[in-house]
C-alpha cells in the first residue's frame, strides 16, 4: 500500500478541529473514523462528495507516522481516531471547482 493518504477537508474545518497537536474531524464522532483516499481516489472523491464546495485543502498524510489505526475497507484508508498532526506533511489549498453550466 502507499504510503501517503489524502484528506480533503474545508480550510475553515481544518483550522478550527486541528488543536492540540491532533485533527479531529466530524465524521469521526459520528461514524468512528475520518475519511482518507490514496493519490488515485483524490480526483473522484471531490468529484463526487465535493462537488459545488469552494476553500478546500488536501491533508498529505504519512501512514507511517500515524498513531491511531488506520484500516483499508472498500479500498479505502479510515484513520480509527483523531489524527496526530506530526502525521501531515502538507496542507495544500485546491483548486476552485466551478459549476457546470
Amino acid at each position: 500500500m502507499s504510503s501517503l493518504i489524502y484528506h480533503i477537508a474545508g480550510s475553515e474545518s481544518w483550522e478550527l478541529q486541528n488543536r492540540g497537536g491532533e485533527y479531529r474531524h466530524g465524521s469521526l464522532e459520528i461514524e468512528g473514523f475520518i475519511h482518507c483516499s490514496l493519490a488515485e481516489q483524490v480526483p473522484g472523491t471531490l468529484e463526487k462528495f465535493f462537488p459545488s464546495l469552494d476553500g478546500l485543502i488536501l491533508l498529505e498524510i504519512v501512514v507511517q507516522r500515524l498513531v491511531p489505526e488506520l484500516r483499508y475497507e472498500n479500498g479505502f484508508p479510515h484513520i480509527y481516531g483523531p489524527l496526530n498532526l506530526d502525521a501531515v506533511v502538507a496542507v495544500r489549498p485546491l483548486p476552485l471547482k466551478k459549476n457546470p453550466e
